[in-house]
């Protein structure tokens, strides 16, 4: 299976979605729309508006307030990407350079903040309200779950309810909002927004412990990222987490020594990938995500059966089975 057989009931709506995209971005400033075009050519796979789309098509159909509520999410989540990459450092997105490697932080910044403004604005000028809340709520999320990881980060004490809270409001927060957008953009049932935001955010818990395992079991040749980097980066996953949890102090004293120091991180970066394994918290980080994937599937049962709910179960197992 591959990702297209999840696109295909809306297939033409998400073509449609993006030059509606394209449109929106428009502007008549030189700088501006030179990074907004490189943006542009940095798309990657589009789950959010595409989930989106999902969430409209299994509650009735996709309509105009569809597309802007597509619109909106992904300028936030191009935003984010933008300033996420300003807070890391990161050189390189999606195997092209970065905005800020290119353009300096400087633009970078003021360019995440010109995408953000402009979803809101948007949603503003089609006086969607309903969508601007859902939005704004998510951004705080977002923003919340960024700070958290960075304090917890620098003390080495994150816990797995720690992790669990910092990816519920860095990455599934985005997930959820984008398909109960969906289904509040074609319908006032409650009962179908809230299995729709339950999805999204199961899925989105599911699909980041997926990409923390790739950190220690992906080829970088089809993940982009340099195995181990979330250890160079400081980034203290659920895999880790466990495997320090089940480790004796001497042990525990040792990663973390090999944590604190970059030069350390960076030298022996495999002997943690090493230690992760041996204590079986690729196993157990597998595990939690398979229960989390299960838990999308079921926040849908309910739902009218057809492509576009056929299409939302295919999701899960590509998220699963992903190698990048």
């Amino acid at each position: 299976m591959n990702l297209q057989d999840v696109v295909f009931p809306v297939a033409e709506e998400l073509n449609t979605f993006r030059q509606k995209y394209k449109t929106a971005l428009n502007t008549d400033n030189s700088l501006v729309d030179k990074v907004v075009r490189y943006i542009l050519k940095q798309q990657g796979k589009q789950i959010r508006p595409l989930l989106v789309m999902l969430g409209a098509k299994v509650c009735g159909g996709v309509q105009e307030k569809s597309y802007r509520a597509a619109i909106m999410v992904e300028l936030l989540h191009s935003a984010t990407l933008i300033h996420d990459d300003v807070v890391d450092g990161a050189e390189m997105r999606r195997g092209l350079p970065s905005i800020n490697a290119l353009w300096k932080n400087k633009i970078s910044v003021l360019i995440g903040d010109y995408m953000l403004s402009k979803g809101l604005l948007f949603s503003l000028d089609n006086k969607d309200y309903l969508f601007l809340h859902m939005v704004s709520d998510a951004v705080r999320r977002m923003s919340e779950g960024e700070i958290l990881q960075i304090q917890k980060t620098r003390s080495l004490d994150i816990t797995e309810a720690d992790y669990l809270r910092v990816i519920s409001d860095k990455t599934a927060s985005l997930l959820a909002t984008a398909s109960a957008i969906g289904a509040a953009s074609t319908t006032d049932d409650e009962e179908k927004i809230e299995a729709l935001k339950s999805y999204g955010e199961y899925l989105g818990l599911a699909f980041q412990i997926r990409d923390d395992l790739l950190d220690y079991t992906g080829d970088s040749k089809k993940t982009g990222k340099q195995l181990g980097i979330d250890i160079k980066d400081k980034k203290i996953t659920l895999p880790l987490i466990y495997a320090l949890r089940n480790a004796d102090r001497t042990e525990q004293k040792m990663i973390k020594s090999i944590l604190k120091s970059s030069k350390k991180r960076t030298m022996r970066s495999r002997e943690v990938i090493a230690f992760v394994k041996e204590k079986g918290g690729l196993d157990y980080a597998a595990e939690v995500a398979e229960g989390f994937a299960e838990k999308s599937l079921t926040a849908i049962e309910r739902l009218e059966e057809g492509d576009a709910k056929r299409s939302l179960k295919l999701l899960v197992d590509f998220v699963m089975k992903r190698e990048n």
